[in-house]
């Protein structure tokens, strides 16, 4: 009797079966492993072997990195799953609670940024007093005068 590549009874599953059920290359889950999102144990023959678990693990890595949220991020939100566990629902609302929150944040200083894009054809850089983008009501004239490093991240 044959048996099933893609039984969900088998506890362990290859390389290859994990990328072709994720839809990822094999060295995407290498790469995954080197930053610590995944692991992996090796059989008798010394050979990468994943737990099931991981297809889940990969599965919220794609969807993360689909809305923007860096590896870094994603990484530190995933060390509070122990490897081998099954993130439950309750885990993964908590999860996309934090990520929702940060997308939002992005939303909005995107929003602003468009918002005051409009403002900037007319200024055309030339008067840094009245840039909406660089030095929103002139800001940085509270400063000082002289140069000054724009940091637009400072200035809201």
């Amino acid at each position: 009797m044959k048996k099933n590549r893609h039984c969900p009874n088998k506890r362990e599953l290859t390389p290859g079966e994990v990328a072709q059920r994720c839809g990822v290359a094999v060295s995407a889950l290498h790469f995954y492993e080197s930053k610590g999102l995944i692991s992996c144990f090796r059989n008798a023959g010394n050979q990468r072997r994943y737990h099931r678990d991981v297809l889940r693990r990969v599965a919220i890595i794609k969807i993360a990195q689909r809305i923007g949220i860096p590896l870094a991020t994603i990484g530190e939100h995933l060390m509070q799953f122990p490897a081998g566990k099954r993130i439950s629902p309750k885990e993964w609302a908590g999860l996309t609670k934090k990520w929702r929150d940060e997308l939002d944040s992005r939303i909005s200083t995107l929003t602003r940024l468009r918002d005051d894009l409009d403002g900037c054809i007319g200024c055309g850089c030339l008067s840094m007093e009245d840039c909406p983008l660089r030095n929103p009501d002139d800001q940085l004239s509270e400063r000082g005068t002289g140069a000054i490093l724009l940091d637009p991240g400072g200035l809201k």
